[in-house]
């Protein structure tokens, strides 16, 4: 059924541009690691590049052909799979981006955003452990 699918991902375009658009972002992402663009792209771009990066921790040759299909280039899957073999994002499982505001843009005050890949290892959520004296009666 094709209800509601007169249009993109909400984007504003129709679905082909969106899809070329999307494509678009998600290569000059990982070949930057870091872009401006508008908070809605920025959203939209987010779960096609955890998926490339999770292709990337896995590795295999089925995952690069996914990884290219989607990226569109093949040497930028190449450094994002090297990364990944290098154990980049080894203790991470999701996240693998971080989406900064900058305020509204001047012309028509859509919402102005840094996406980038996150590159320092994971926190450990563990809260530190008080040790326990024994009260003496």
């Amino acid at each position: 059924m094709r209800h509601n699918k007169k249009r993109g991902m909400k984007l504003g375009t129709d679905a082909s541009h969106t899809k070329a658009m999307k494509k678009s972002l998600v290569k000059a992402l990982l070949a930057n690691d870091r872009i401006k663009t508008l908070d809605v792209r920025a959203k939209a771009i987010r779960p096609d590049v955890d998926k490339v990066i999770t292709w990337a921790k896995r590795g295999d040759l089925a995952a690069r052909r996914l990884a290219i299909a989607k990226v569109g280039d093949a040497q930028i899957v190449g450094e994002i799979f090297d990364k990944a073999a290098q154990g980049m994002w080894a203790d991470r499982n999701g996240g693998y981006t971080r989406i900064m505001k900058l305020g509204p843009r001047k012309g028509d005050a859509a919402e102005v955003v840094i996406i980038e890949l996150v590159t320092e290892p994971v926190k450990s959520k563990a809260a530190p452990v008080a040790e326990v004296t024994k009260v003496e009666e």
